[in-house]
């Protein structure tokens, strides 16, 4: 039987309202030990910071069930709408990125939190990942405010260095949801059609404007193409496929094709089929918002753990997760 143990409010002893904030819509633990802080985002554009382990009479409340209500120890408003993503720097835990509705993106210095130490506005994000070794972080889009041919991943540089912004892969839809490696120095991605991409990132400690070939440091982990099940018109193309958004009617028409690539090596990977298939995505693919996306992808995570760390798994609209192993990039 599940037990709560501690609740976390927003607020304090004097001024409390579970409320007053909105939704949450983000969280990030400390990466560093002694993974004590966690750091929440909130509708409003609050972030919050609690110390789990404290013991200050401010921030811990015991209650008549025995848990305990804890109060943050920072709390501030880092944006003009929601808070969508957040993510804690893993070489140092004072400082922290915070990305809204904005179309902002905020770094945070948790001692000095009366202004950022930068603030870019660029385009709607969905997702951001801080790699260990680098000063900046790779930013996942929503494809609403993308300039025509943006739209995709990029790396943004903090501002320490000065770097522009390198596009690390093109994607035509919304990336829903990034992932980091700092074992393979790769990140991960899943967009709205359905295509799970990784890419190797260059060495950001220099320039990489003087990076060639970027479109060689990317490859398909899979591809999900939605088919109809008794097509109306021409078999297998996106004329077929009802036009609802309802879940139950999509199922029941359609259903999902997984392509998976061959990742044990990458001997010949120009040449092959999904690396074709993914240019070509990249160039000619089509979106069709007026149907329930069922083969997007929403969620994707790296394993953090060193044993284990070529594990990717994702998961989308359909409800099905799926683990894959990037064997190649770690032998």
């Amino acid at each position: 039987q599940v037990q709560c143990i501690a609740t976390l409010q927003v607020g304090s002893i004097q001024a409390g309202n579970a409320s007053e904030c909105g939704q949450c819509f983000s969280l990030s633990w400390m990466p560093s030990k002694p993974h004590h802080h966690l750091a929440a985002g909130f509708y409003d554009g609050t972030v919050a910071v609690w110390n789990l382990l404290t013991k200050s009479l401010l921030q811990c409340v015991q209650q008549p069930d025995a848990s305990l209500k804890l109060y943050p120890f920072r709390c501030f408003l880092a944006h003009d709408h929601a808070v969508r993503s957040i993510e804690w720097c893993k070489a140092d835990s004072n400082f922290l990125v915070t990305v809204g509705s904005d179309r902002k993106i905020k770094f945070w210095d948790l001692r000095r939190l009366y202004e950022p130490i930068n603030s870019i506005k660029r385009f709607l994000s969905t997702e951001v990942a801080w790699l260990l070794p680098y000063n900046g972080i790779t930013v996942a889009q929503d494809n609403c405010y993308a300039s025509y041919g943006l739209c995709g991943i990029h790396y943004i540089d903090a501002g320490y260095l000065g770097f522009k912004a390198y596009f690390v892969a093109p994607r035509k839809g919304t990336v829903w949801s990034i992932s980091g490696s700092d074992w393979l120095n790769t990140v991960a991605a899943g967009d709205i059609t359905g295509e799970l991409v990784a890419a190797v990132l260059p060495d950001l400690a220099v320039n990489p404007l003087n990076v060639k070939r970027s479109s060689d440091r990317r490859f398909p982990v899979y591809k999900a193409d939605l088919l109809p099940c008794s097509p109306d018109g021409p078999e297998g193309t996106e004329q077929a496929l009802p036009r609802t958004h309802r879940y139950s009617e999509m199922i029941a028409r359609s259903y999902i094709r997984f392509q998976d690539t061959d990742l044990r090596s990458f001997q010949n990977f120009p040449s092959r089929e999904p690396m074709r298939r993914m240019h070509m995505q990249e160039l000619k693919a089509e979106l069709s918002l007026d149907r329930l996306q069922l083969e997007a992808l929403h969620k994707v995570r790296f394993s953090p753990n060193l044993d284990s760390q070529g594990w990717l798994v994702s998961g989308g609209q359909a409800g099905i997760v799926r683990v894959h192993c990037l064997a190649g990039l770690a032998s």
